[in-house]
């Protein structure tokens, strides 16, 4: 029996699972967030390949995934300034995208670091 490819329904049933997920929508296109944060969603942007995920994950955490799979993982230069990976839907395996949307789900709900003060408006 075939197995059913990876879309965006099985990103949904993984993120959703996952404490505090909520489906939502970003930039009108379908997202999972955390807390009002974007955790996923689908990679809309033009220089996005069809069929991408756009997923938040530590700089690091990126450079480390690009290394280790480029035929799943990539990022354009839309995506360089960003916390983000872009993902293959068409090449990622469900239980490596589950251990992904867990490294976002961290990344999302870790304890942000110190805020500079609100400049006040003039």
């Amino acid at each position: 029996m075939p197995k059913k490819p990876v879309d965006f329904d099985t990103v949904r049933k993984i993120g959703l699972a996952l404490p505090g997920v909520e489906e939502s929508a970003a930039y009108g296109s379908p997202a999972l967030k955390v807390n009002g944060k974007l955790l996923a969603c689908k990679a809309i942007n033009r220089s996005a390949e069809p069929g991408s995920l756009m997923v938040r994950v530590d700089f690091d955490d990126r450079a480390e995934l690009l290394a280790a799979d480029p035929d799943v993982y990539y990022v354009t230069d839309h995506y360089v300034p960003y916390n983000a990976v872009l993902v293959r839907l068409s090449r990622v395996r469900p239980d490596v995208l589950r251990d992904l949307l867990g490294m976002a789900h961290k990344f999302v709900t870790r304890d942000p670091a110190p805020r500079s003060p609100a400049r006040k408006r003039r």
